[in-house]
């Protein structure tokens, strides 16, 4: 005689319960609607019994496994283990289940990670900081996946984008930097290969056009630390030096203002304004007290889970979200006379 435990099944909870089979399976699916007295009823059952539900039995009989594959490129970058948290509980909030996969911004990496997802059945994909191709695109919709990019726009009008208004952003961080008196404006761009990077350049042009200012230098920071340290030494170290820097993201304003700092002994913003873009948390600490342009992340996930869950049930379009953030004013950048910090 075998001494395996006997598999208990949701029939067995239904006969102990004394409801239907389907009622069992109403009160182990999230979202699913059944009576307290009904969900007690089984509940109470499943503990005595031991009964644990199959969510791949499950996945075969609905056709959906209730997860969500959540893809991000790096993690250095405070504002997206910040966004990522939310975004999963938000998720979890829903009855879905989350898996997080890194890849590389390469397409090879990135469609190796696609096909990771497709493996796990997932019933949708939510991109952070990575770039999906038009072939991966098609891909996923071929399959009926919806795909949802968080703060990464693409052309594609079959895909749905949730960003901040990164162009408008751009254009109030160096608004702000005018107003203060500056003309020797810099600017150490986001990577250039993606949307947001591009499109809060894009806003930093726009300013200066209107104002009728050149911009002191445009250079990729590629989200990195090391290179935006690298740009800012290269910005100072001529005869004439930048009297203002607006810097693609928080992650790399840091580098510059360590850099100007304590690399080369110059005083922020006595010396060099620096303006950085997602407000996370470490903007607000006093060794840092960075001016920079906030990411209404609560909005964006809750507009990006929407989205991927309306997809989801077929009841959502494809389409592009531009949430405005707020310019957060501290004591990194000098204050336009007349503002109040």
């Amino acid at each position: 005689m075998s001494d395996l435990p006997v598999k208990v099944t949701a029939l067995d909870v239904a006969r102990l319960a004394g409801v239907s089979q389907s009622a069992v399976s109403r009160v182990f699916t999230p979202g699913a609607s059944a009576s307290k007295a009904t969900a007690a009823k089984v509940r109470a059952a499943a503990e005595q019994l031991g009964y644990r539900p199959d969510p791949l039995a499950r996945a075969m009989i609905t056709g959906r496994t209730r997860i969500i594959g959540l893809v991000v490129a790096y993690l250095e970058n405070q504002f997206y283990p910040m966004a990522l948290e939310r975004l999963s509980r938000a998720l979890q909030e829903r009855g879905y289940h989350v898996l997080v996969f890194m890849a590389e911004n390469a397409t090879e990496k990135v469609a190796e990670v696609v096909q990771e997802l497709i493996d796990y059945r997932v019933d949708g994909i939510v991109t952070a900081s990575v770039a999906i191709t038009n072939d991966l695109t098609a891909r996923l919709l071929s399959l009926g996946i919806p795909v949802v990019n968080f703060n990464r726009g693409q052309d594609d009008p079959r895909l749905t984008d949730v960003t901040s208004d990164n162009v408008a952003g751009g254009r109030r961080a160096t608004d702000f930097l005018i107003a203060a008196g500056h003309e020797r404006i810099a600017h150490v761009m986001g990577w250039q290969g993606s949307s947001t990077g591009r499109d809060r350049a894009e806003g930093f042009r726009q300013a200066m056009a209107v104002a009728g200012l050149a911009p002191f230098a445009m250079i990729d920071g590629m989200y990195a630390r090391d290179t935006a340290a690298a740009v800012t030494r290269a910005l100072c170290a001529g005869p004439d030096r930048p009297d203002a820097i607006f810097v693609g993201n928080d992650h790399m304003a840091f580098a510059v203002m360590d850099e100007l700092r304590f690399g080369l002994g110059l005083d922020v913003p006595g010396d060099v304004s620096v303006i950085g873009y997602d407000d996370v948390p470490m903007a607000a600490w006093p060794s840092y007290a960075l001016t920079t342009i906030r990411q209404p992340v609560k909005r964006m996930v809750a507009e990006t889970v929407e989205a991927i869950l309306g997809q989801i049930d077929g009841t959502a379009a494809p389409q592009k979200t531009r949430i405005d953030g707020p310019l957060m004013v501290r004591r990194s950048a000098r204050i336009p006379q007349g503002q109040v910090p």
